[in-house]
């Protein structure tokens, strides 16, 4: 068998049960410079969603465009605005769970509130629509009394449900971007986070 050539150092181990102190720091050191990419990769998924309209009157990337400009003009702070950016980002690799998708990605930069709203805003969405599909337009009442449940609602009534208008002026994604660069140049709930530090 031939030997791959590789052009960094790599770990000497097969089996984690055989790695030492030395392969650990090849790794955090690989892990630290891959991990300060994580926003271009973030956003170079977001721009997928251009042109994906799915029978919507605005595609994917203009929908996450409105909703995050909607509540950067409310005011909202930036935590909250890249999370409105791409609470809709699941669309591509989560079909049938996009929320939890997009909640992942944005969990160790975002306040646990934060981090709700775009983990459940798929049930409460369900409330503008779920009706005229055959479901249960109140799921999110399963929610009710959930401190974040008002945030969730609010989200979903002012930005996201709203955020479909051909000729609403949305910021461009180059307006977004260094929001994004600077939410995600740092997590602040991550069990990996003491890694960056080292």
């Amino acid at each position: 068998m031939a030997t791959i050539e590789h052009p960094h150092e790599h770990a000497k181990f097969t089996a984690m049960t055989e790695g030492t102190a030395e392969d650990w720091a090849i790794i955090g050191k690989e892990y630290r410079a891959f991990a300060k990419g994580v926003a271009d990769r973030v956003l170079d998924h977001l721009k997928l969603l251009e042109g994906d309209f799915g029978g919507f009157p605005v595609c994917r990337l203009e929908h996450s465009l409105q909703t995050a400009t909607r509540a950067h003009r409310d005011g909202r702070d930036e935590r909250y605005v890249v999370m409105a950016l791409l609470h809709d980002i699941g669309d591509t690799l989560g079909t049938y769970n996009h929320p939890d998708v997009a909640a992942a990605i944005v969990k160790p930069f975002v306040p646990e509130e934060y981090h709700w709203i775009c983990e459940q805003h798929g049930a409460f969405q369900g409330y503008f629509y779920f009706h005229h599909v055959g479901m249960d337009r109140n799921i999110r009442e399963r929610w009710r009394g959930h401190p974040h449940f008002e945030a969730c609602a609010h989200f979903c009534e002012k930005y996201d449900q709203a955020a479909f208008d051909p000729n609403y002026d949305s910021a461009p994604l180059s307006f977004f971007e260094p929001m994004v660069r600077r939410v995600m140049e740092r997590p602040m709930n991550s069990m990996y986070a003491k890694v960056i530090d080292d």
